[in-house]
Formats: C-alpha cells, sequence, structure tokens
C-alpha cells in the first residue's frame, strides 16, 4: 500500500469520526488513522459509542506492532485520563507512536492534557491540522464542552409563505413523507427533542425517531423535553407513553424568567448536566421565538414545501425583532432538496458587540 501525507489520513479521520454521530453522545465523536514508520495506513478506528473503545483504541488494534514508530492522526486531542475506558495518551505511549497529530485540543478539563503527557514521553505532538474540518464534524459536542449548556438546533417545517399550519389548524401534511423521514434521521443525531407544552396539547407529537414506513424505533432514543411552565402536559399524553425517556420541564423545578416562563438558560444548563450535548428544539413558534431572542439558537434547518396557505398560523411569533435592522441575520450554509421539499440550514449570524 502506498503512503499517504497527514493531510490525507486526517481527512480520513475527519470521515471516520461522523460514524459515531448519534451514539456517542455525551461523549466526543472521534476519528483516528495510524500509519506506520513509512507512512502507510496500518490502522483505522472511530469511538462508535459512549463506553466503548476510543478511536486510537481501535486503530491500535488493527496496527498490532506496526504502530511502533508510527504516526497517530487524530481529530481530537488523546483523552488523559481513566473514565469508563483508559488514558489514550497512555496507550500511543505504550504502543511505541512516535508522532500524534492532532486537529483540535479537548476543551474538557477532565479529560484534556493528552498532548502534554505524550510530550512529556518524548512522544512529538502535532496540533491544527485540518481543524475547521474536524471542528465542524465534532461542532456539537465541542460548542457544549466549550461553554456548559447544548449545542441547539431549531427545527420547523412551513409553506413557501412561512405558515405551518392552515387557518383551521390542520397542519397535516406540510412537509411531504422524504421530508419528514429526514426529520426523524436527524432526530437520531441529537440528544434531546424539546417541544413546547402548546405543541404537545394541539398536536399531541411522540417526538421519538422512527422509521415511518414501518413504525420501528431507533435503537437509541433521544430524550424527550416538554418545556410547561405550569405543568399542563396531559397524563396521557404521547410524550409519556414509554417509548423514549420524557421529561416535563416545568417553572418550579428548573425555575422562571421575570415572566413567570421556563428559564431557558437554566433548563439548557440542567440538559448539560444530564449529559445532552445537542438538542433540537422542534415544537412551537412561540417557544422558538423565545429560543431565538435569548440568543440560544446555534443552527436552523427549515423544511419549506411548495404550498401556499395565505393565512393560519406561522412557523415562528415574536423572537425580539421590532425593527428591520433588528432582524436576525442567517447565513446559509446548505440548500438540499429533499423529495418536493427544500431543506435550508444556516447559522444566525454573531451581532457585533
Amino acid at each position: 500500500m502506498a503512503s499517504v501525507s497527514v493531510d490525507e489520513a486526517m481527512r480520513r479521520a475527519v470521515e471516520l469520526a461522523a460514524g459515531g454521530l448519534g451514539a456517542t453522545s455525551p461523549n466526543p465523536l472521534v476519528g483516528c488513522v495510524l500509519l506506520d514508520a513509512d507512512g502507510e495506513v496500518v490502522g483505522e478506528g472511530f469511538h462508535a459509542y459512549a463506553g466503548g473503545p476510543h478511536a486510537e483504541i481501535v486503530a491500535l488494534a488493527q496496527a498490532g506492532t506496526r504502530a511502533r514508530g508510527g504516526t497517530a492522526v487524530v481529530t481530537l486531542e488523546p483523552c488523559d485520563h481513566t473514565g469508563r475506558t483508559g488514558p489514550c495518551s497512555h496507550a500511543l505511549i505504550s504502543a511505541g507512536v512516535a508522532h500524534v497529530v492532532v486537529a483540535v485540543p479537548d476543551p474538557n478539563p477532565v479529560a484534556s492534557g493528552g498532548a502534554a503527557t505524550l510530550r512529556a514521553a518524548g512522544v512529538r505532538v502535532t496540533l491544527g491540522v485540518r481543524a475547521q474540518e474536524a471542528e465542524a464534524g465534532n461542532v456539537a459536542w465541542l460548542t457544549s464542552m466549550r461553554r456548559g449548556w447544548p449545542y441547539v438546533t431549531w427545527k420547523y417545517a412551513a409553506t413557501l409563505d412561512g405558515r405551518s399550519a392552515a387557518a383551521d389548524g390542520s397542519s397535516m401534511w406540510i412537509t411531504s413523507e422524504a421530508a419528514r423521514s429526514d426529520v426523524h434521521a436527524l432526530r437520531g443525531t441529537v440528544d434531546a427533542v424539546l417541544a413546547g407544552v402548546g405543541t404537545v396539547l394541539t398536536d399531541d407529537p411522540r417526538l421519538t425517531a422512527r422509521n415511518l414506513r414501518d413504525g420501528t424505533m431507533a435503537i437509541r432514543q433521544p430524550l424527550r423535553v416538554v418545556v410547561d411552565s405550569s405543568g399542563r402536559t396531559p397524563v396521557d399524553a404521547r410524550v409519556r407513553d414509554g417509548a423514549a425517556r420524557t421529561w416535563v420541564a416545568t417553572a418550579a423545578e428548573v425555575g422562571a424568567d421575570p415572566d413567570g416562563r421556563v428559564d431557558l438558560p437554566a433548563l439548557l444548563a440542567e440538559l448539560h448536566h444530564r449529559g445532552v450535548r445537542a438538542a433540537l428544539l422542534e415544537g412551537g413558534p412561540t417557544l422558538a421565538g423565545a429560543f431565538l431572542a435569548a440568543g440560544l439558537v446555534d443552527r436552523v434547518v427549515g423544511y419549506v414545501a411548495p404550498k401556499l396557505l395565505g393565512a393560519g398560523t406561522t412557523a415562528l411569533r415574536d423572537a425580539g425583532v421590532r425593527t428591520i435592522a433588528d432582524a436576525i441575520d442567517l447565513e446559509i450554509t446548505d440548500v438540499t432538496q429533499v423529495g418536493p421539499d427544500l431543506r435550508i440550514t444556516a447559522l444566525p449570524r454573531k451581532r457585533e458587540a
């Protein structure tokens, strides 16, 4: 096999890391490629699930003795602590790896320090290779760890004129089955799905990740969170059906804002404490507006159907915007056709201080 460059190996490691999407939380996505002393790939691995072997351990097992004197190319700084598994920094040292190339330093104070340990043992460490790509692939975990609350994606479905329901309240179905299946796949990549109590009372959603064609449930289900200031969620609501864990978050439990509603920053802090690194905000134009007004949305994913209603419920209500100058500007990062609908992904632009 021909030798590959460190840059090529890191590109492959980023691809590998994505294999754990939706299964590793509260741990990060990590990919690793091991090169022998001649630069040939002798091992590959990714962190497949929380509690399972880390990417470096999988790659080292494949490489065997050929790891000695070689290079480990890793998307995230090797961990330096003992949790459910041992420290990867020590495993790399024991295997005789001579050079470790890291895309992104580990922001988790519990696990960081691997680079220093490796250097102290005489291992050469290079940081920052393809850092931007590795950051993008692991953005939810990295963002959550750096600031202490989950990465929040607001998902909505609407007609071309921005309606999420008709004048009579009907909304099934605005988007196609293909788009709805795409949403279920999106749910499978997050740790929690959030909806307001108004949506639960109106639509009685299940908020589970499942296959729409046969109804089978995904193996891993996100936590269902109902944001319910005064505890109005019915005991027979489908979110209480036992198909997945559910938390009805009330103002009495989480804390209240000045208007008596659930304090959203406190809610997100509690979710982070519970191991939630990526959250999908789904239900309710009022709740979405509150999140956006508070600057708590990191990404917007909109499913836009080629339909016009002209009246009915809008997909978003008060988001704190009073004039056009206050509009929440978005940077569109992707537009993909899903069935007859468009999926638009955008990031809120940071406002200048």
